[in-house]
């Protein structure tokens, strides 16, 4: 017997087209599955800076808030001042009355490196009232 029929012989190889077939199906699995962890990515590090951004504004208000007691009288106003890294912060001071004063503190990320923070790059902004202890 030199020559088995066709049908008897097990195949031995995958032929192009279902080679073809299977890399277009495992094209059209992964794009989405690569789309999902780029946008999860991405959303990680928005809420990294944010959660960054708030734990900045609270220790700068805080250090406003002690530098007050004794200096009631000093300026506390700051355009603009990096605080860590690429964070800026954004000190605005506004006197209410004369022994009441407004403090907002605004912190984000320099996402453009110009070492202003300007309102797209804000993550943060709180606000507070000191009051004159002595």
């Amino acid at each position: 017997m030199i020559a088995k029929n066709r049908k008897d012989r097990a195949p031995n190889g995958f032929t192009l087209s279902e080679v073809l077939v299977a890399a277009m199906l495992l094209t059209l699995v992964m794009v989405p599955i690569l789309k999902g962890l780029t946008s999860a990515h991405e959303l990680d590090i928005k809420v990294e800076r944010r959660m960054r951004s708030l734990t900045l504004a609270e220790a700068k208000l805080e250090d406003i808030r002690a530098r007050s007691i004794y200096n009631y009288g000093l300026d506390f106003n700051d355009p603009s001042s990096y605080i860590e890294g690429a964070y800026l912060c954004k000190v605005t001071d506004i006197v209410v009355d004369q022994d009441l004063r407004s403090i907002v503190v605004s912190v984000g990320y320099d996402l453009n490196g110009n070492g202003l923070l300007e309102s797209g790059e804000m993550e943060v902004t709180l606000k507070t009232l000191v009051a004159k202890r002595w």
